[in-house]
C-alpha cells in the first residue's frame, strides 16, 4: 500500500538533492519578491493636529487632516479628523467629515459623523448625516458631483478684504 520514498535512501543522489535543495530554497523567494508597496494600497497622507497648512491640495490618494487647512483640498478619499478645520472647497470621490468644514463640499459619498459642523453646500450622490451632526447650508444631489464647475475666484471667499484707508495729509 505504501511505497518507500528515495529522500529516506542513503547515496550520493540523496545527498545531491539536499544540497540542491536549500539553493532552490534561497533563490526562489528572492525571484518572487515584489515590493508590498506596489501591490496593496498606499497609507493615507495624515496632516497632524499641530499643522496649518494655507494653500490647496491636490493627489489621487487618500489625505487625513487632523490640523488646519485654509485653502481647497482634491483627493480620492478625505478624512476630516474631530480636530480638524478646514477653510475651503473640498472635492473627493469619498468624504468622511469628523471635524469642521467652512465651504463647499463636493463628493460622490459624503458622510457627516456625528461630530462634524459644516457649514457651506454639499453637493453628492450618495449622503449620511449621523444623529448630533451640525450642518448650516444647502444640500444637492448629482449623479456627477466632482464634475460640477468651480465657483469663480474669491466666492468661496468667507470674509471681504477690508477697504482701503485714505490717508490725507495737510500741507
Amino acid at each position: 500500500m505504501f511505497s518507500k520514498s528515495r529522500i529516506n535512501e542513503p547515496g550520493p543522489k540523496a545527498e545531491t538533492e539536499t544540497t540542491k535543495a536549500p539553493e532552490a530554497l534561497m533563490s526562489k523567494p528572492a525571484m518572487d519578491f515584489t515590493p508590498s508597496a506596489s501591490k496593496g494600497k498606499a497609507t493615507a497622507s495624515v496632516l497632524s493636529s499641530d499643522l496649518t497648512v494655507v494653500g490647496n491640495l491636490r493627489t489621487t490618494g487618500d489625505i487625513q487632516v487632523e490640523g488646519t487647512v485654509e485653502g481647497d483640498i482634491r483627493a480620492h478619499l478625505l478624512t476630516v479628523g474631530e480636530s480638524a478645520t478646514i477653510r475651503g472647497e473640498i472635492v473627493a470621490d469619498d468624504i468622511v467629515v469628523n471635524g469642521r468644514v467652512i465651504g463647499r463640499v463636493r463628493g460622490l459619498k459624503v458622510r457627516l459623523t456625528s461630530t462634524a459642523r459644516v457649514e457651506g453646500d454639499i453637493i453628492h450622490k450618495t449622503i449620511a448625516i449621523e444623529s448630533g451632526a451640525h450642518f448650516e447650508g444647502s444640500v444637492q444631489r448629482q449623479d456627477d458631483p466632482l464634475s460640477s464647475g468651480r465657483p469663480a475666484p474669491g466666492a468661496m471667499r468667507l470674509e471681504a478684504p477690508a477697504p482701503a484707508a485714505e490717508v490725507k495729509s495737510e500741507a
